[in-house]
């Protein structure tokens, strides 16, 4: 409080606040209004996470609309009661393997539908399911839910009693990392634009926050991808701007042998499969069975 002095009328007057006074009192407020701020970026952040992580749009289209005549469409319960949507088809000979294909993060199931013209044509088996929230599943998406879903969609798939390759696709390299280790049966991993961990991407884009305690889906593939037994199978590209190489690099380091790491000069997220990326799974599963 400021100083009083005594003036020659007798009157009390209040003595002028100091510079430093002044300065204090203004960063006081500043620091007041920076924590309100980034308390409520924090909790912006933290009630809507999962509105970035999961990003389901448009609507699921019918195979046969696409191409994909021999694709059936199925309505699967899950444990708890939720109805899921999965697409499959049967290799087209006994020996071939069925591709368990787990998709990214946006659009929709319908939306891989050339990619899986490619496990088709190739003889093999498909079954590609549909997460939770997304078009043609009822639910809302989480690490849990989905992780859950995708061990029941491989016991279901296994029990026709084909080979199984697990794929991931970028969001779906997590899920299917998951299942791969709790899974040893699979015949092989195969991660398109991994990631280490939902986290770690959360940390780069924003460093400020503390993720570590605000994240509710860490998906901590790095943590997982040193259980799975199966042969591992990682392709990333130089040019990815959504999931740098690094991620594909650093989780190479974590898997445990058998593993490959194939580095796609000049591609990004989206085009490994135009730059041959079906052709070295076929390659690696046909080397696998000599």
């Amino acid at each position: 409080m400021a100083e009083a002095e005594t003036g020659t009328t007798g009157e009390v007057q209040a003595k002028p606040a100091s510079g430093w006074t002044r300065v204090s009192r203004g960063l006081t407020k500043f620091l007041i209004a920076a924590a309100i701020a980034y308390s409520m970026a924090a909790g912006y952040m933290y009630l809507n996470q999962r509105s970035f992580v999961f990003v389901p749009s448009g609507d699921l289209v019918a195979p046969e609309d696409k191409g994909l005549q021999n694709v059936s469409v199925e309505t699967v319960e899950m444990a708890d009661g939720t109805k899921t949507t999965v697409w499959t088809a049967a290799p087209a000979e006994d020996g071939l393997p069925t591709v368990i294909y787990f998709h990214g993060n946006s659009s929709n199931l319908s939306g891989r539908w050339q990619r899986f013209k490619m496990i088709l044509d190739s003889g093999y088996g498909l079954y590609a399911p549909t997460y939770r929230g997304y078009a043609g599943s009822e639910g809302s998406p989480s690490e849990t839910a989905i992780i859950s879903d995708a061990l029941e969609h491989f016991d279901r798939a296994a029990a026709t009693g084909t080979p199984i390759i697990v794929h991931g696709e970028s969001l779906g390299t997590g899920v299917a990392t998951a299942v791969a280790a709790e899974r040893p049966d699979a015949g092989l991993l195969v991660l398109e634009a991994p990631y280490t961990a939902l986290v770690d991407m959360a940390f780069e884009s924003y460093p400020w926050l503390p993720v570590g305690l605000l994240m509710k889906d860490p998906m901590k593939t790095r943590d997982r991808i040193g259980k799975v037994e199966p042969p591992v199978l990682i392709i990333h590209g130089t040019e990815d701007s959504i999931i740098p190489v690094e991620h594909g690099e650093r989780l190479f380091e974590y898997a445990s042998d058998p593993r490959e790491l194939l580095i796609v000069e000049g591609a990004g997220h989206g085009d490994l499969w135009k730059r041959g990326l079906w052709d070295t799974v076929r390659e690696k599963w046909s080397g696998m069975q000599l």
